[in-house]
């Protein structure tokens, strides 16, 4: 039960030491502190953590437009259901534009290394939209294809 409890504990906590640190780094460092943060966070199967670096007003834009994180994750969870379907995935190629000092625009690449049974490798792009929250940076919006 202990070991339960501190478990969900640092689930908590884990996102607000991340804006503290991430808080403290130039904002091109800290975005890319976000992406790294996502990727092991879905290499982990831990789709909420992942979802928690985006703004609750966040809009997806992908073959569908998915508003807010409650839908998002629902997004995620329906078409990554299990570890296999996730696979592993990489960020690459990050060009990183501030738009003033609280908004930075990310165009990168992504690459999920999946089995055949997980669906098979999938690769595309994504151009983002950060905005620098309290609570650190988030994804205000993301188009991904």
């Amino acid at each position: 039960m202990i070991t339960k409890l501190i478990r969900n504990a640092c689930k908590f906590l884990l996102p607000a030491t991340f804006a503290l640190v991430a808080a403290a780094q130039n904002p091109q460092s800290a975005i890319q502190a976000v992406l790294d943060t996502q990727a092991a966070a879905w290499n982990k199967n831990d789709l909420a953590t992942f979802v928690s670096f985006y703004d609750p007003k966040a809009t997806f834009v992908g073959e569908t437009v998915t508003r807010g994180t409650s839908q998002l994750l629902d997004r995620y969870k329906k078409r990554y259901p299990t570890p296999e379907r996730m696979g592993k995935l990489t960020f690459s190629d990050n060009e990183i534009q501030m738009l003033g000092a609280s908004n930075a625009l990310v165009i990168g690449k992504y690459h999920l290394d999946r089995t055949a049974a997980g669906g098979g490798p999938a690769n595309g792009i994504y151009s983002l939209i950060f905005v620098k929250t309290p609570a650190g940076w988030r994804i205000l919006h993301d188009h991904t294809s």
